[in-house]
């Protein structure tokens, strides 16, 4: 399928990659990936949970592309979906458009890590050969055509990739997050030094607020995450799915089987009164950020969200040197609390021609309304008149 001399397999499931190849070919050290969305680790406790498989609308296609030595030299994880749910580059309007054009969406491949609006490389080769890369892509395009599907996404890809997959006729996408940048701060008093007056005493009464009955915040890593701490996040997280989407898109096993796998990778923010946990966030490190995903309560505190998801992931990042916190997706009220707007880039791989030239034309409208949006977003940050995050 792919260029001469590359061969490429198709993986139905995760499993079916052997771990050391996979972690190996994703950007990393001794097969420790950087980044933890990328661990092997990571998407198997998806599947072996049952959250993201056929099933579910997540079937795995994983691209594997070996050389002519039949040596693995890269990777792209790859879904064919039925569904446009779990991706946060949204692309329903497209769906209805080619629907009601009498054509069909669904199946499409998705190049994700599923339910995780983090950027990461979906083209994973380690050599950095744009060929290989190139290689990758077009082989998601012969997928494509093999399962009638209409189209090829890659969500949350590095600036790098975006400019490849635009060379090559992919569409590009432009959305916004807001990270926290590390300035060296000696802690987290340094860093409001750098706000304006009156945001500074904003945030530390928020603060003092969150925790003004006494709630206490605890970060659990590795070992000691219990399955109790895992019951008590649950809670707190089906209870934010169900108030916001009606059913979460992770059940208990996964929170499990991330225990078992890799929980020296996950930072768990529990808030107490007392002996009981009344809140939480799940956060993942990585070589130089902490992601921060998902948050839930059983009571309400004034203040606690954005305690638990935001000043003490800052906190957390000072503490252990940590460049950068993202703090997942959406959220302009995260601008006054020290998070900045960043760009994130997706492409997009459509084979209906109608639908690709009409999806062409509003991108090349939407990425100047992105970019002017973010200039006028930088101009709510909370630091005083001259002070910048470098980004």
């Amino acid at each position: 399928m792919p260029a001469s001399g590359y061969s490429a397999t198709i993986h139905p499931s995760t499993a079916s990659i052997p771990e050391a190849v996979w972690n190996g070919l994703a950007p990393g050290t001794e097969g420790h990936p950087d980044n933890p969305f990328l661990d092997h680790r990571f998407f198997r406790a998806l599947e072996e949970s049952g959250c993201a498989i056929g099933e579910t609308g997540w079937q795995a296609q994983h691209i594997l592309l070996a050389d002519a030595d039949e040596k693995p030299i890269g990777l792209m994880p790859l879904f064919l979906k039925s569904h446009s749910m779990g991706e946060y580059v949204f692309d329903h309007g497209w769906a209805n458009a080619l629907e009601r054009a009498g054509g069909h969406y669904y199946p499409k491949l998705q190049g994700s890590v599923p339910f995780t609006p983090a950027t990461a490389p979906k083209l994973l080769v380690p050599s950095g050969s744009l060929e290989a890369q190139a290689a990758l892509l077009q082989t998601a395009q012969q997928l494509a055509g093999r399962h009638d599907a209409s189209s090829v996404h890659l969500t949350f890809v590095p600036e790098a990739e975006a400019e490849l997959a635009g060379s090559l006729d992919w569409l590009r996408r432009m959305d916004t997050q807001f990270h926290w940048h590390n300035q060296n701060y000696a802690s987290f008093e340094d860093f409001l030094d750098n706000l304006s007056s009156r945001k500074r005493k904003t945030i530390r009464r928020e603060r003092r607020d969150a925790l003004a009955d006494g709630i206490k915040i605890r970060w659990l890593s590795g070992r000691d995450i219990t399955e109790a701490h895992w019951d008590a996040f649950f809670d707190f997280y089906e209870d934010t799915g169900a108030r916001k989407w009606g059913r979460p898109y992770l059940n208990r096993a996964f929170f499990s089987l991330l225990g078992q796998y890799m929980a020296q990778s996950v930072v768990l923010m529990l808030a107490y009164d007392g002996d009981t946990p009344i809140a939480g966030a799940i956060n993942f490190r990585g070589k130089d950020r902490l992601y921060g995903r998902n948050w839930g309560a059983i009571r309400d505190v004034p203040f606690l969200h954005f305690e638990v998801c935001y000043y003490q992931a800052i906190d957390y990042a000072i503490a252990h040197k940590l460049d950068v916190v993202e703090a997942g997706a959406q959220g302009e009220h995260k601008l006054a609390r020290g998070y900045a707007p960043v760009t994130t880039h997706s492409v997009h791989w459509i084979a209906h021609p109608g639908l690709r030239h009409a999806v062409a034309d509003y991108l090349e409208n939407e990425r100047p309304a992105v970019e002017r949006e973010q200039a006028l977003l930088e101009n709510f940050t909370p630091f005083r008149k001259g002070e910048r995050q470098e980004r």
